[in-house]
């Protein structure tokens, strides 16, 4: 009988939270919550309240924390990656929506959808600098490895906007497809590749030369993108009901392999070993996890309403 209470003990203690066992965290948009889940079980472990509307998340650059934006709130929430438990709120960030940091960790970027316009912070204190107009609702962005120009999509007028941030200043605008989303920079730092939600495919731009020079057909919803890590492989979701993941070489600008992901797969994130592929279904309330060995679905995790976004520590390098 002893013997079988110190095993239950042990148990206990390795899936307890900030132990052995890893979490992942998921944002629930309509439910303005996040859920935890036990990364090796595959189980959600809990939930907690984030804010009014919340939108996307995304890890820190170091990894210290994974910020949630919150659109009604004007708030951001800080989650610690390795516990789920929240660390802090940073108030008076104007309707953020989609984020991201420069690469020389200067700027803090936040494109306030709803009100057609992108926000220039120190990264450093989260303190506004400037206000750049933004028409047509502004959605994801992209950062050269300079650190000079952020890329954002425009979704309702189909356009790519380049915002130089030594000036702070829109530079230039580029036509693009029906509804663009996602947008990923190539490693060479060459190429924009962007997702054509209103479509079936990724528009690869020249942006120095400011043309567009390739389609890479992928499948209906064409949405957002995730590195593999290897430095030459991106994901792109489609985000369609029925659904699927591409996978596209970024050296030869080319459809490498497809998995089908259901429910409107949405946000991604990869394991540091590269077998996993773990995506929010957006229509489906789950998150979905693709064995990449096996090139094929290994789990659906029940979590709340519009999921939108996936976070976990023990993750592939972000190229």
């Amino acid at each position: 009988m002893m013997h079988l209470r110190l095993t239950a003990l042990l148990a206990l203690a390795l899936l307890a939270p900030g132990l052995h066992a890893e979490t992942a965290i998921v944002l629930n948009s309509v439910d303005e919550s996040v859920s935890f889940i036990d990364t090796r079980s595959y189980q959600e472990t809990g939930r907690a309240p984030a804010c009014k509307e919340p939108h996307h998340l995304m890890a820190m650059p170091d990894d210290s924390a994974v910020i949630v934006a919150c659109a009604v709130s004007n708030e951001l929430v800080f989650f610690d990656p390795r516990t789920g438990k929240e660390q802090k709120r940073i108030k008076n960030i104007s309707d953020p929506y989609q984020l991201g940091f420069s690469p020389d960790k200067t700027w803090f970027v936040a494109n306030s959808l709803r009100l057609d316009r992108v926000d220039l912070y120190r990264a450093s204190d989260f303190s506004l600098v400037a206000r750049v107009p933004a028409e047509k609702t502004p959605s994801h962005m992209a950062f050269d490895k300079a650190s000079q120009f952020v890329f954002i999509t425009l979704q309702d007028s189909n356009e790519v906007l380049a915002i130089d941030l030594k000036t702070r200043q829109a530079a230039w605008k580029h036509p693009v497809g029906p509804t663009p989303a996602g947008i990923h920079m190539t490693p060479d730092d060459r190429y924009l590749l962007v997702g054509i939600m209103g479509a079936d495919y990724v528009e690869v731009i020249d942006w120095r030369a400011r043309r567009t020079v390739k389609r890479i057909t992928t499948a209906r919803g064409a949405h957002n993108f995730l590195p593999r890590g290897d430095g030459r492989h991106v994901f792109v979701s489609n985000r369609t009901i029925k659904g699927s993941i591409s996978l596209v070489d970024m050296q030869t600008l080319s459809l490498v392999e497809s998995y089908d992901v259901p429910g409107g797969p949405d946000d991604m994130e990869i394991r540091a070993d590269g077998k996993e592929l773990w995506a929010t279904a957006r229509f489906a309330r789950t998150v979905q996890v693709v064995n990449l060995e096996q090139k094929k679905l290994s789990h659906s995790i029940r979590v709340g309403r519009s999921p939108h976004g996936v976070s976990f520590i023990n993750h592939a390098p972000r190229q």
